[in-house]
Protein backbone atom coordinates (compact mmCIF):
# COMPACT_ATOMS: atom_id res chain seq x y z
CA UNK A 1 0.00 0.00 0.00
CA UNK A 2 1.30 3.46 -0.78
CA UNK A 3 1.52 6.45 1.52
CA UNK A 4 -0.17 9.79 1.08
CA UNK A 5 0.97 12.01 -1.77
CA UNK A 6 3.35 14.81 -0.88
CA UNK A 7 3.37 16.53 -4.26
CA UNK A 8 0.74 18.64 -5.98
CA UNK A 9 -1.81 16.23 -7.50
CA UNK A 10 -2.56 15.97 -11.19
CA UNK A 11 -5.82 14.73 -12.75
CA UNK A 12 -4.43 11.26 -13.35
CA UNK A 13 -3.38 10.97 -9.70
CA UNK A 14 -7.01 10.85 -8.57
CA UNK A 15 -7.86 7.60 -10.43
CA UNK A 16 -4.73 6.02 -8.93
CA UNK A 17 -5.79 7.24 -5.49
CA UNK A 18 -9.29 5.85 -6.04
CA UNK A 19 -7.90 2.41 -6.82
CA UNK A 20 -5.55 2.55 -3.85
CA UNK A 21 -8.44 3.62 -1.62
CA UNK A 22 -10.30 0.40 -2.45
CA UNK A 23 -7.25 -1.64 -1.48
CA UNK A 24 -6.81 0.33 1.74
CA UNK A 25 -10.44 -0.27 2.68
CA UNK A 26 -10.28 -3.98 1.89
CA UNK A 27 -7.03 -4.67 3.73
CA UNK A 28 -8.02 -2.75 6.88
CA UNK A 29 -8.43 -5.46 9.54
CA UNK A 30 -10.39 -6.03 11.73
CA UNK A 31 -13.36 -4.23 10.20
CA UNK A 32 -16.67 -4.69 12.08
CA UNK A 33 -19.36 -6.35 9.99
CA UNK A 34 -17.31 -6.02 6.81
CA UNK A 35 -15.12 -8.26 4.67
CA UNK A 36 -11.46 -8.11 5.67
CA UNK A 37 -8.40 -10.38 5.80
CA UNK A 38 -9.73 -12.37 8.77
CA UNK A 39 -13.36 -13.07 7.89
CA UNK A 40 -16.36 -12.14 5.77
CA UNK A 41 -18.11 -10.02 8.38
CA UNK A 42 -21.89 -10.21 7.96
CA UNK A 43 -21.64 -11.36 4.33
CA UNK A 44 -22.25 -14.95 3.30
CA UNK A 45 -21.85 -14.28 -0.42
CA UNK A 46 -18.55 -12.37 -0.27
CA UNK A 47 -14.97 -12.96 0.81
CA UNK A 48 -11.57 -11.30 0.49
CA UNK A 49 -10.74 -13.06 -2.79
CA UNK A 50 -14.00 -11.87 -4.35
CA UNK A 51 -13.20 -8.28 -3.40
CA UNK A 52 -9.75 -8.61 -4.96
CA UNK A 53 -11.31 -9.69 -8.26
CA UNK A 54 -13.79 -6.84 -8.05
CA UNK A 55 -11.10 -4.21 -7.48
CA UNK A 56 -9.05 -5.54 -10.37
CA UNK A 57 -12.09 -5.26 -12.65
CA UNK A 58 -13.03 -1.77 -11.48
CA UNK A 59 -9.60 -0.11 -11.46
CA UNK A 60 -9.22 0.54 -15.24
CA UNK A 61 -12.45 2.50 -15.24
CA UNK A 62 -11.26 5.22 -12.89
CA UNK A 63 -8.98 6.80 -15.49
CA UNK A 64 -11.82 6.55 -18.03
CA UNK A 65 -14.09 8.50 -15.69
CA UNK A 66 -11.43 11.23 -15.44
CA UNK A 67 -10.92 11.30 -19.21
CA UNK A 68 -14.67 11.59 -19.77
CA UNK A 69 -14.86 14.46 -17.30
CA UNK A 70 -12.02 16.23 -19.06
CA UNK A 71 -13.69 15.78 -22.44
CA UNK A 72 -16.78 17.57 -21.12
CA UNK A 73 -15.03 20.05 -18.84
CA UNK A 74 -16.52 23.09 -20.57
CA UNK A 75 -20.11 21.89 -20.33
CA UNK A 76 -22.39 22.88 -17.41
CA UNK A 77 -22.15 20.68 -14.32
CA UNK A 78 -25.89 20.06 -14.34
CA UNK A 79 -25.63 18.16 -17.63
CA UNK A 80 -22.92 15.77 -16.50
CA UNK A 81 -24.77 12.96 -14.74
CA UNK A 82 -26.51 12.08 -17.98
CA UNK A 83 -23.09 11.83 -19.63
CA UNK A 84 -21.45 9.91 -16.78
CA UNK A 85 -24.14 7.34 -16.03
CA UNK A 86 -23.66 5.01 -19.03
CA UNK A 87 -19.98 4.62 -18.16
CA UNK A 88 -20.84 4.06 -14.51
CA UNK A 89 -23.25 1.31 -15.50
CA UNK A 90 -20.62 -0.27 -17.72
CA UNK A 91 -18.20 -0.27 -14.79
CA UNK A 92 -20.85 -1.95 -12.65
CA UNK A 93 -21.27 -4.64 -15.30
CA UNK A 94 -17.51 -5.26 -15.24
CA UNK A 95 -17.76 -5.69 -11.48
CA UNK A 96 -20.67 -8.12 -11.77
CA UNK A 97 -18.84 -10.13 -14.42
CA UNK A 98 -15.85 -10.49 -12.10
CA UNK A 99 -17.95 -11.41 -9.05
CA UNK A 100 -20.57 -13.64 -10.68
CA UNK A 101 -23.30 -11.12 -9.99
CA UNK A 102 -22.38 -10.12 -6.43
CA UNK A 103 -22.56 -6.42 -5.58
CA UNK A 104 -19.19 -5.77 -3.95
CA UNK A 105 -18.51 -2.14 -4.90
CA UNK A 106 -21.58 -0.49 -6.43
CA UNK A 107 -21.48 2.32 -3.86
CA UNK A 108 -17.75 2.74 -4.31
CA UNK A 109 -18.12 2.97 -8.08
CA UNK A 110 -20.71 5.72 -7.65
CA UNK A 111 -18.71 7.80 -5.17
CA UNK A 112 -15.19 7.28 -6.51
CA UNK A 113 -16.40 7.49 -10.10
CA UNK A 114 -17.83 10.93 -9.35
CA UNK A 115 -14.54 12.03 -7.77
CA UNK A 116 -12.53 10.85 -10.78
CA UNK A 117 -14.97 12.45 -13.22
CA UNK A 118 -14.78 15.71 -11.25
CA UNK A 119 -10.98 15.53 -11.32
CA UNK A 120 -11.11 15.63 -15.09
CA UNK A 121 -13.24 18.78 -15.01
CA UNK A 122 -11.63 21.05 -12.42
CA UNK A 123 -8.57 23.18 -13.12
CA UNK A 124 -6.99 22.95 -9.68
CA UNK A 125 -7.40 19.64 -7.90
CA UNK A 126 -7.93 19.68 -4.16
CA UNK A 127 -10.26 17.95 -1.74
CA UNK A 128 -12.37 21.09 -1.59
CA UNK A 129 -12.58 21.59 -5.36
CA UNK A 130 -13.54 17.97 -6.01
CA UNK A 131 -16.25 17.97 -3.34
CA UNK A 132 -17.64 21.23 -4.69
CA UNK A 133 -17.69 19.90 -8.25
CA UNK A 134 -19.36 16.63 -7.23
CA UNK A 135 -22.01 18.66 -5.39
CA UNK A 136 -22.60 20.78 -8.50
CA UNK A 137 -22.85 17.71 -10.72
CA UNK A 138 -25.38 16.10 -8.36
CA UNK A 139 -27.40 19.24 -7.64
CA UNK A 140 -31.09 18.31 -7.37
CA UNK A 141 -30.41 14.57 -7.49
CA UNK A 142 -32.32 13.75 -4.30
CA UNK A 143 -35.41 15.69 -5.31
CA UNK A 144 -35.40 14.18 -8.79
CA UNK A 145 -34.81 10.56 -7.85
CA UNK A 146 -36.01 10.11 -4.26
CA UNK A 147 -38.60 12.77 -3.50
CA UNK A 148 -40.53 12.32 -6.75
CA UNK A 149 -42.97 9.46 -6.37
CA UNK A 150 -42.76 6.66 -8.91
CA UNK A 151 -44.81 3.50 -9.41
CA UNK A 152 -42.73 0.79 -7.70
CA UNK A 153 -40.68 2.39 -4.92
CA UNK A 154 -37.03 1.39 -4.67
CA UNK A 155 -35.36 0.67 -1.33
CA UNK A 156 -33.82 4.15 -1.44
CA UNK A 157 -37.19 5.77 -2.08
CA UNK A 158 -38.78 3.84 0.78
CA UNK A 159 -36.04 4.88 3.21
CA UNK A 160 -36.37 8.49 2.10
CA UNK A 161 -40.14 8.51 2.58
CA UNK A 162 -40.07 6.66 5.89
CA UNK A 163 -36.99 8.11 7.56
CA UNK A 164 -35.83 11.02 5.41
CA UNK A 165 -32.59 9.21 4.57
CA UNK A 166 -30.99 10.32 1.32
CA UNK A 167 -28.30 7.63 1.02
CA UNK A 168 -25.47 7.79 -1.48
CA UNK A 169 -27.29 10.37 -3.60
CA UNK A 170 -27.64 12.79 -0.73
CA UNK A 171 -24.04 12.32 0.34
CA UNK A 172 -22.83 13.10 -3.19
CA UNK A 173 -25.16 16.08 -3.53
CA UNK A 174 -23.81 17.45 -0.24
CA UNK A 175 -20.25 17.22 -1.56
CA UNK A 176 -19.53 14.33 0.82
CA UNK A 177 -20.45 16.34 3.91
CA UNK A 178 -20.35 13.28 6.18
CA UNK A 179 -16.85 12.41 5.01
CA UNK A 180 -15.62 15.97 5.48
CA UNK A 181 -17.07 16.09 9.00
CA UNK A 182 -15.37 12.81 9.93
CA UNK A 183 -12.06 13.95 8.42
CA UNK A 184 -12.19 17.15 10.49
CA UNK A 185 -12.30 15.02 13.66
CA UNK A 186 -9.69 12.47 12.57
CA UNK A 187 -6.04 12.67 13.63
CA UNK A 188 -4.83 11.31 10.28
CA UNK A 189 -3.22 8.21 11.76
CA UNK A 190 -5.30 5.05 12.04
CA UNK A 191 -7.86 4.35 9.33
CA UNK A 192 -9.80 2.47 12.00
CA UNK A 193 -10.33 5.82 13.70
CA UNK A 194 -11.73 7.33 10.51
CA UNK A 195 -13.99 4.32 9.95
CA UNK A 196 -15.39 4.57 13.48
CA UNK A 197 -16.04 8.28 13.03
CA UNK A 198 -17.90 7.57 9.82
CA UNK A 199 -19.91 4.78 11.42
CA UNK A 200 -20.85 7.09 14.30
CA UNK A 201 -22.45 9.75 12.08
CA UNK A 202 -23.26 8.17 8.71
CA UNK A 203 -26.94 7.52 7.98
CA UNK A 204 -25.96 4.19 6.44
CA UNK A 205 -28.71 2.85 4.19
CA UNK A 206 -27.08 -0.61 4.23
CA UNK A 207 -27.65 -0.84 7.96
CA UNK A 208 -31.26 0.30 7.61
CA UNK A 209 -31.85 -2.31 4.90
CA UNK A 210 -30.50 -5.08 7.14
CA UNK A 211 -31.64 -3.99 10.59
CA UNK A 212 -34.09 -1.14 10.24
CA UNK A 213 -33.59 2.22 11.91
CA UNK A 214 -32.80 0.33 15.13
CA UNK A 215 -29.85 -1.40 13.47
CA UNK A 216 -28.51 1.96 12.31
CA UNK A 217 -28.84 3.37 15.82
CA UNK A 218 -27.11 0.34 17.32
CA UNK A 219 -24.03 0.68 15.13
CA UNK A 220 -23.84 4.46 15.52
CA UNK A 221 -24.08 4.13 19.30
CA UNK A 222 -21.48 1.35 19.44
CA UNK A 223 -19.03 3.41 17.35
CA UNK A 224 -19.57 6.48 19.55
CA UNK A 225 -18.88 4.41 22.66
CA UNK A 226 -15.58 3.14 21.27
CA UNK A 227 -14.54 6.64 20.25
CA UNK A 228 -15.37 7.96 23.72
CA UNK A 229 -13.91 5.10 25.78
CA UNK A 230 -10.97 4.10 23.60
CA UNK A 231 -10.53 1.05 21.43
CA UNK A 232 -8.00 -1.53 20.28
CA UNK A 233 -8.08 -4.48 17.91
CA UNK A 234 -9.76 -6.67 20.52
CA UNK A 235 -12.56 -4.11 20.95
CA UNK A 236 -12.99 -4.02 17.17
CA UNK A 237 -13.18 -7.82 17.07
CA UNK A 238 -15.90 -7.76 19.74
CA UNK A 239 -17.80 -5.18 17.69
CA UNK A 240 -17.37 -7.37 14.63
CA UNK A 241 -18.87 -10.34 16.47
CA UNK A 242 -21.78 -8.21 17.67
CA UNK A 243 -22.56 -6.97 14.17
CA UNK A 244 -22.27 -10.45 12.66
CA UNK A 245 -24.69 -11.76 15.31
CA UNK A 246 -27.18 -9.08 14.24
CA UNK A 247 -26.44 -9.44 10.49
CA UNK A 248 -25.41 -5.78 10.28
CA UNK A 249 -22.90 -4.49 7.74
CA UNK A 250 -21.93 -0.80 7.55
CA UNK A 251 -21.22 -1.01 3.84
CA UNK A 252 -22.08 2.64 3.26
CA UNK A 253 -19.41 3.70 5.73
CA UNK A 254 -16.93 1.41 3.98
CA UNK A 255 -17.62 3.26 0.73
CA UNK A 256 -17.17 6.61 2.48
CA UNK A 257 -13.90 5.40 4.01
CA UNK A 258 -12.53 5.04 0.48
CA UNK A 259 -13.72 8.56 -0.34
CA UNK A 260 -12.12 9.83 2.87
CA UNK A 261 -8.82 8.19 2.00
CA UNK A 262 -8.75 9.96 -1.37
CA UNK A 263 -9.68 13.34 0.11
CA UNK A 264 -7.12 13.03 2.90
CA UNK A 265 -4.43 12.32 0.31
CA UNK A 266 -5.29 15.56 -1.49
CA UNK A 267 -5.11 17.84 1.53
Amino acid sequence: MTGLLATKPRPLDVPALAAEALWQELELTPKPGLVDRLNNGSHRDMDHALFVRSIMAITPWFSRFAELGNAHAEKPAGEQLRILRPMGMACEQAMYAATNGVNTHKGGIFALGLLCFAAGRVKNISAESLCCEVSNICNGLVSRELATRSGQATAGERQFRQYGLTGARGEAESGFATVRKALAQWNGHSLHGLLLRLMAINQDSNLVSRGGIEGLGYVQGYARELLADGWDNEALRRMNNALIERNLSPGGSADLLSVGWVLSALK
